[in-house]
């Protein structure tokens, strides 16, 4: 498989666990490593919600967000909306809108996008039961900012800052992040 065609961008990143450490990754984007932090529970090939694992699938890169009070609009090929006060990820999957953005405030359980700790600053959403929904198979599986000082995720793949603008620049809609076993 390629990396990198001219003009079009990476095709795909690649996500393997760091060597003794379940939630800490290395992230391969077009030859360039990256260190990332990755679930507090480690890898898993069947994710459950709420398990804190990181699902080993290949997911695609389908769109982002950012915190346009925060940073400017990143320079990518992806569609990336700006986060407002008002926007949500159902992670509630008994609720019709499971997996999917919400308005807030919402009846349903649902995560706050607009997040004080910087996390979603940038946010992508990849193809993790999104397109195929299906119930309590786990839901706002993104790739987005680390911590600082860096700590494991609920289930989504976090690089820093610096590297994360670098890689929207060679990204596009399709952009595959295959997490390895």
């Amino acid at each position: 498989m390629r990396n990198h065609r001219k003009g079009h961008g990476i095709d795909a990143i690649t996500v393997r666990g760091f060597p003794g450490d379940d939630d800490r990754a290395l992230v391969n984007v077009g030859g360039r490593v990256f260190s990332a932090s990755m679930g507090r529970s480690g890898r898993a090939l069947l994710k459950r919600e709420g398990d804190g694992a990181t699902p080993i699938a290949r997911m695609s890169l389908l769109y982002g967000f950012y915190r346009a009070d925060r940073l400017p609009r990143p320079r990518t090929r992806l569609v990336m909306k700006p986060i407002t006060a008002s926007l949500g990820w159902c992670d509630d999957s008994g609720n019709a809108s499971y997996n999917r953005p919400v308005t807030l405030p919402f009846s349903g359980g649902c995560e706050q996008m607009m997040r004080e700790d910087g996390l979603y600053d940038i946010c992508l959403v990849m193809d993790y039961n999104v397109r195929e929904r299906r119930r309590n198979m786990g839901s706002a599986i993104f790739f987005h900012l680390k911590a600082d000082p860096e700590r494991p995720t609920e289930g989504c793949v976090a690089v820093g800052l610096r590297d994360m603008v670098w890689m929207l620049e060679r990204v596009h809609r399709g952009t595959a992040v295959i997490v390895m076993p």
